[in-house]
């Protein structure tokens, strides 16, 4: 992980249906950031009953989905950018987007595709 990127704390939570994590972007200017939603690549830590195949949601603060994504590699531009930050999901049905966002309060939501369920871990990594 690049020294400049450290990510926001948001710890593990169990998915049945769908967890969401909210964040605050302060500030005058946009911040760039990847957000990420994190399953298969828990299993190899010893997390047991990993997400198999992670979907993950930006919300604005009013609730309107501003971004989304299933496979972080579905979008080669997005997954061009991704790989950049040097913060890119080490399996490719991992979920991650690149966005910049003004100052507000914002939602990331992570469920499982097909409604799996499982444990899951969503990153906010503020690239500065």
């Amino acid at each position: 992980m690049p020294d400049d990127a450290p990510p926001i704390d948001v710890p593990p939570t169990s998915v049945d249906l769908r967890a969401e994590k909210q964040f605050i972007i302060n500030g005058t200017q946009p911040t760039r950031v990847v957000i990420r939603g994190i399953g298969p690549s828990l299993t190899p830590l010893g997390v047991a009953g990993a997400l198999p195949d992670p979907t993950l949601e930006v919300h604005d603060g009013q609730g309107a989905l501003i971004a989304s994504n299933d496979n972080w590699q579905q979008d080669s531009l997005q997954a061009t950018q991704i790989q950049a930050t040097g913060v890119a999901p080490s399996n490719a049905l991992e979920s991650a987007v690149v966005l910049s966002l003004n100052a507000g309060g914002y939602t990331a939501i992570v469920k499982g595709a097909a409604n799996t369920t499982g444990v899951g871990l969503v990153e906010v990594y503020n690239l500065k």
